[in-house]
């Protein structure tokens, strides 16, 4: 279960004042887990990114050959102050990164270590700006998205997943989580049956799946609507992305307090565990290694879509 890990984690950065060390202190107890938060700042604002690795009995960080997940908590802020009190449903992907670190610290501690390293990376803003649009207000980045892409990237993953609320559109009509297809080097694949079927297992329910547009994988900044972020982390990386969306019902702003659902995120969560938990055994496979091949044989490379293209920089039309 992760339910008082999800707990714990919102009541900590329930306030005006956290900042990515209060994250730190969270896992003082757990001396084989790596910690770290640095402050970053460009012309736009900043905001403290966090990273939480969990080593491995064989992982590459004991220099062996398990494989290694990355998960990262996408997001505008955890906040939206002056303008908002409180926690924003937009946090829900910082809450939940955050809460699988936790819970993967307890398990090493216990000894129920995994196969390959997990590393999980965040960003902590709690007055993250916001903007107009329809239908639904929007949380803004309080960094540009070259700096969000850099700081928040795990090079060393071999798949990651990326968590997010995904509340603000009218795709998505229920209430729990869901599913992308997995993205690779610009193309969308097929939806993974390993993830669909522990998604399954986890949650007692059948999986949910949610559809992507090219546009969605594209960068920021080229103009093009994105249904929000949540695949933002598969412009800078060849690993395979899958989004975790944390979702609802009804369309939500990503700047609404009082919205988020703490059973919604631990069952993120749980099934986030499960995955890393698999797919570091080498029992979890992102996507058909022999239909990527010839898929890429038959239409060539798609690189070219984790680019800006040719297109001038414009603000995406999209939720963070």
């Amino acid at each position: 279960m992760s339910l008082k890990q999800t707990l714990c984690v919102y009541d900590l950065i329930d306030s005006a004042s956290v900042r990515g060390e209060d994250i730190v202190a969270l896992f003082q107890g757990f001396p084989q887990i790596n910690v770290t938060s640095k402050t970053v700042k460009d012309l736009k604002g900043q905001s403290d990114f966090v990273r939480i690795h969990i080593p491995g009995t064989q992982g590459k960080s004991q220099g062996k050959g398990a494989p290694t997940l990355g998960i990262i908590g996408r997001l505008g802020g955890i906040g939206a102050r002056p303008s908002r009190i409180g926690v924003v449903s937009d946090a829900d992907g910082a809450i939940a990164a955050v809460a699988a670190g936790l819970k993967l610290a307890e398990m090493h501690e216990k000894g129920d270590k995994l196969a390959g390293d997990v590393i999980i990376t965040t960003h902590i803003c709690p007055n993250a700006p916001t903007r107009p649009h329809t239908p639904v207000d929007f949380m803004d980045s309080p960094l540009e998205d070259a700096t969000m892409n850099q700081h928040e990237a795990i090079p060393e993953a071999d798949a990651i997943l990326s968590v997010d609320t995904t509340k603000g559109n009218r795709l998505l009509n229920h209430k729990g989580y869901a599913l992308s297809p997995t993205v690779k080097s610009g193309y969308i694949l097929p939806v993974s049956e390993d993830l669909s079927r522990l998604m399954e297992w986890s949650s007692g329910q059948k999986a949910v799946t949610f559809p992507l547009s090219i546009q969605d994988i594209t960068p920021y900044g080229n103009g093009l609507h994105h249904i929000n972020s949540i695949l933002q982390p598969a412009v800078s990386t060849s690993a395979p992305v899958v989004g975790v969306a944390i979702c609802s019902d009804t369309v939500v702003p990503g700047c609404s307090t009082g919205a988020s659902h703490e059973v919604d995120i631990a069952a993120a969560v749980k099934f986030m565990i499960e995955v890393a938990k698999a797919f570091t055994e080498n029992q979890c496979k992102f996507y058909d290694v022999e239909q990527y091949a010839l898929l890429t044989s038959l239409y060539g490379d798609m690189t070219h879509l984790q680019t800006a293209g040719g297109c001038a920089a414009k603000k995406p039309l999209s939720d963070s």
